[in-house]
């Protein structure tokens, strides 16, 4: 019995101990990052490292925020990622209960070549989604970025909210349809008040996409007026270089709080909507 708990006990502590090693490796770059923020720019390249700063300063977010119009890209970014995710949610979850409820001999072909979209990089598709978008002189506007998130192009998207919605009872349905509801009635007033865990979860990752995504970005604005903040901090960093890498931290932190806020906020549906929905990272 003792040699049983001892060996119990031994793995349990092996296992947090991996667990703590493994949770400082991810937190030492935030860490840094923080750190760097908050430090006079002589403390930077100092070896070894100054992690507390002596003192902290609160002029690099003031300064580095002036240097560029930071203002504008962040309005810029909260357009994108918000609306983006809206259109994601709305257009995903169609197609997901479409997928959940409606039986018929294509719809297995159709779900597996939507799911086989996932294999596809995204360079191997950028080339004539560009000259599509040209051709409808889209180019250097939002609209690449935000009309196809309303045709459920996430098919990660989809398939997260499939398999919420097949948790659902069909029963739901059945007695809805006894109360004279249509299928559009049930979708709207039944099935997304149930999957509201999903929903958050997917609006999540969406605006996480949205906010950090730098290459589509890049791609389809020019004009520094509609650059978002993940064009804006690359041209900050070319702009000023490592001189300034302190004001960089600085910036970067802002422009990250948002995401915290809302990952903290969603942080109880976003676990439940990816247990519910059968997901195992």
């Amino acid at each position: 019995m003792r040699g049983s708990k001892l060996s119990r006990y031994s793995g349990l502590a092996v296992r947090y101990l991996l667990l703590i090693f493994m949770g400082i490796l991810f937190v030492l770059p935030f860490a840094w990052l923080v750190s760097s923020a908050f430090k006079p720019a002589n403390q930077m390249y100092v070896m070894p490292p100054i992690w507390i700063p002596r003192p902290p300063t609160l002029a690099n977010f003031v300064q580095g925020w002036k240097l560029l119009p930071f203002g504008r890209y962040l309005l810029n970014t909260v357009l994108v990622a918000v609306v983006g995710a809206a259109g994601t949610v709305i257009s995903s979850a169609l197609v997901a209960y479409g997928f959940a409820r409606f039986r018929s001999k294509a719809s297995g072909v159709l779900f597996t070549l939507l799911i086989s979209t996932m294999m596809l990089p995204m360079q191997v598709t950028l080339l004539p989604t560009y000259q599509l978008f040209s051709v409808f002189g889209w180019i250097d506007s939002f609209k690449p970025l935000l009309v196809p998130q309303f045709f459920a192009v996430g098919a990660f998207f989809v398939f997260l909210l499939r398999q919420f919605f097949r948790t659902i009872p069909r029963e739901l349905d059945e007695a809805a349809r006894i109360d004279g509801c249509n299928s559009f009635r049930i979708f709207r007033s039944i099935m997304l008040p149930l999957c509201r865990p999903a929903l958050i979860t997917v609006a999540v990752f969406s605006l996480v996409n949205n906010w950090n995504d730098f290459l589509t970005q890049l791609i389809y604005l020019n004009s520094e007026n509609n650059y978002t903040i993940a064009i804006g901090l690359q041209f900050f960093s070319s702009k000023y270089g490592p001189q300034q890498i302190n004001l960089l931290m600085a910036v970067s932190l802002l422009t990250l709080l948002p995401l915290l806020a809302v990952f903290f906020l969603a942080q109880r549906y976003f676990v439940q909507g990816i247990a519910s929905s059968g997901i195992k990272g």
